[in-house]
């Protein structure tokens, strides 16, 4: 069992990523660009922005590690190979005549293979960032996490920038300020694999890529079928939240002091029940009024 499971593990991490599961990468990548809102609208007016945007999504990790790591920009994009397959997919997902890739690849048991492909690509990425930064930096732990993070959930943590190409500007909706799934396990991979670089972790490279990878797809599968959206990991995020960052607050009873003091104003009663109720203030009697004018009226008199 652990002979086959080893065996199993070598060969996960002697896999070629190119060109199957590079373009399981690209269609789902532009695949969820097109689902954002406006961004059909987009490729209709500016096919311009619109391919900028699909080669943030496909090729964003390699982007910001290579930014973080004073490194060019464009030379994920260097390579003409990889380039000319994601615009090719690009091409095909947005403009292909009756929808027909799209249609094929949105039907659940083919995206159930790509999404799977898809996360077996976040694994070399995350991978490859940590190891990359261990390479320049032997002790920096933190600088390993970091790169692994942004190289394999680039495309999500620029998903601001990618908006405002295609004219969107929502800051809210921030990755660092809601993180969605994709980006958590990928900073949970990162650690990981920042931890066994440095020997924190006793495993082997392979052996973790498997075990990762296995969680990754089971999760994403699973996610898949029942629909859910829920993160597997917000149980343990509600009770780390609670218990190290939900202390109490001194503004609290500034904030709900206003309210409380209004409504304590109000005298009760007790109803024929038995419960207290309060009685609302009353406006003055039609009397007083009614007096005020009269006296008015006669000093108006005496005047004239």
């Amino acid at each position: 069992m652990m002979d086959s499971l080893d065996e199993l593990s070598h060969g996960l991490a002697n896999l070629s990523m190119f060109p199957f599961f590079d373009m399981a990468h690209y269609v789902t990548s532009v695949m969820a660009l097109r689902e954002q809102p406006g961004a059909l609208e987009v490729s209709r007016v500016s096919p311009l922005a619109c391919w900028f945007s699909s080669m943030l999504y496909c090729f964003g990790g390699a982007v910001l590690s290579g930014i973080m790591l004073a490194e060019p920009p464009v030379a994920p994009l260097s390579n003409s190979t990889s380039v000319l397959l994601a615009s090719l997919v690009w091409y095909l997902v947005f403009y292909c005549p009756l929808d027909l890739v799209y249609g094929c690849a949105a039907l659940l048991p083919l995206r159930l293979v790509l999404s799977g492909m898809k996360e077996v690509t976040r694994t070399w990425k995350v991978l490859g960032g940590v190891t990359q930064a261990h390479s320049k930096y032997k002790d920096g732990l933190l600088v390993m996490i970091a790169i692994g993070w942004a190289r394999g959930a680039g495309g999500g943590l620029l998903s601001n920038f990618e908006e405002l190409v295609r004219g969107v500007w929502k800051p809210e909706t921030n990755e660092l300020l809601k993180m969605s799934y994709p980006t958590k396990v990928t900073l949970i991979g990162a650690v990981l694999f920042a931890l066994q670089q440095t020997r924190y972790l006793p495993l082997h490279t392979h052996h973790l890529m498997l075990i990762y990878t296995t969680f990754t797809v089971v999760n994403k599968t699973r996610m898949m079928l029942t629909g859910s959206a829920t993160s597997p990991f917000a149980p343990i995020e509600s009770v780390l939240h609670k218990t190290l960052f939900a202390g109490f607050s001194p503004y609290a009873a500034l904030t709900a002091g206003p309210t409380n003091n209004c409504a304590a104003s109000a005298p009760t009663h007790t109803s024929a029940a038995g419960a207290p109720t309060k009685e609302p203030l009353e406006p003055p009697a039609n009397g007083a009024s009614s007096g005020s004018l009269q006296a008015k009226n006669t000093s108006a008199k005496k005047s004239d």
